[in-house]
């Protein structure tokens, strides 16, 4: 999916939602967990019930591959059966010296059939090149992320410059100031966690122009009005996303109701923000 394409469809739904398809198969509606395909079904009810609200889906790849080869199989089928129109991203956070990300690559662009991938940039250039040289496919690299350990090596302070104009910087923007080379506004996004809503104002006068996708709105407590406020750009430049809070809002077997209804008040919220 290109860049045109995607604004396009914010455009058009007035949504910069995202739904986080964490299947987890133990927090499914009880009715469903005996089907022989409960995950797939699950999702299939989700996808029909919220795709007019939504610009892209976001498939956290762990909650498939801890089912072995069944959940590869759900997996796939579900990626499958998001319509074209939405982002398809594989929350993978893959990232390993440049052989095996060829291979991460080509088993999520190529074999699988998703638009996008987050990768951790902490092995560098070499390991998050392969993703890139694939056309019209996103790389979304981990920058501000939403969880506490982001203290532990995001937030820490370094020095950057010259000996005579040293000045420092959080590890956080070295990646975005860096990263942000590699690659344009056309094939990167950055994960920027909704909980650090007060550092989107500095990460939007390092990467003006590039995506974001913002986790942390919902269960995590992240605002999406400090969110839109301080993070929008000219093209929106957001994908919000919102996992528990709209696929779990119900365990019973109006889940796909109570899941439209709580993606209709984020697209609603959206809307308002976007006129």
């Amino acid at each position: 999916m290109t860049r045109k394409q995607l604004v396009e469809q914010i455009q058009l739904k007035k949504s910069y939602l995202t739904v986080g398809l964490d299947t987890d198969i133990t927090k499914i509606p009880k009715h469903l967990q005996s089907h022989p395909d409960a995950v797939f079904e699950f999702n299939k009810a989700i996808i029909d019930a919220t795709k007019d609200l939504c610009v892209s889906y976001k498939i956290n790849t762990a909650f498939y591959e801890s089912q072995g080869l069944k959940g590869w199989e759900a997996m796939e089928k579900t990626v499958n059966y998001i319509p074209n129109e939405h982002l398809k991203i594989a929350d993978a956070k893959r990232g390993d010296i440049g052989n095996t990300s060829s291979q991460y690559a080509k088993a999520f662009f190529e074999t699988m059939n998703f638009d996008a991938i987050t990768v951790a940039p902490y092995m560098g250039e070499d390991s998050i090149r392969p993703f890139l040289e694939y056309e019209n496919k996103w790389t979304i690299v981990l920058g501000l992320t939403s969880n506490k350990g982001a203290s532990d090596f995001e937030m820490l302070k370094i020095q950057n410059g010259s000996e005579a104009h040293l000045r420092s910087e959080f590890v956080y923007e070295r990646v975005l100031t860096t990263v942000a080379k590699w690659g344009t506004e056309d094939n990167l996004m950055f994960v920027t966690g909704a909980t650090q809503a007060t550092e989107f104002e500095n990460i939007r006068s390092i990467i003006p122009n590039h995506f974001l996708l913002v986790p942390g709105v919902g269960f995590q407590g992240g605002s999406l009005e400090d969110v839109s406020k301080y993070g929008m750009n000219k093209d929106c430049g957001l994908l919000v996303n919102a996992s528990r809070a709209i696929i779990f809002a119900s365990e019973k077997e109006d889940f796909a109701e109570e899941a439209r209804a709580i993606a209709q008040q984020y697209q609603t919220e959206m809307a308002g923000y976007l006129s």
